[in-house]
């Protein structure tokens, strides 16, 4: 066969910090510094942080006066500290969102039939029209 090339030869050296050994470092490296020791100085990454919510609606910062549950009165989304507690508090309506039913594909094919003979029926009328010379008189 023939002479490997030895292009990407790798060699393995020791931690600068605790010693452990790292492989596959090129061979230019004069140092090296394991995983174990990067994430002791970087840090463990941390769980996201999840919000904790107001009790507030949704969109509540746009309405022109909410009033929340401890009675603080709010103003396109400003407080007005000295209307606190004059006001009852906003009652606000459940959003009701329209389930979509998914269709079969024989649903789908029936409608695709549907639209074509629709069109189709356009186009001989059309014709027609034309044969009678009535352009686009309506």
């Amino acid at each position: 066969m023939g002479s490997k090339n030895n292009v990407n030869s790798y060699i393995t050296l020791p931690c600068s910090k605790c010693g452990r050994l790292v492989e596959n470092c090129g061979e230019s490296a004069v140092k090296s510094t394991c995983s174990v020791c990067v994430m002791g100085m970087v840090g463990m990454p941390s769980e996201p942080v999840q919000r904790v919510s107001t009790g507030r609606p949704a969109g509540w910062h746009f309405m022109n006066e909410f009033v929340d549950k401890d009675g603080n009165v709010f103003h396109k989304g400003k407080e007005q500290k000295k209307l606190k507690g004059t006001l009852p508090p906003t009652k606000v309506k459940p959003v009701v969102r329209k389930k979509t039913k998914r269709r079969s594909k024989e649903e789908i094919l029936l409608a695709r039939e549907k639209e074509k003979r629709a069109a189709l029926k356009k186009a001989v009328q059309k014709q027609k029209d034309f044969l009678n010379h009535q352009f686009g008189e309506d």
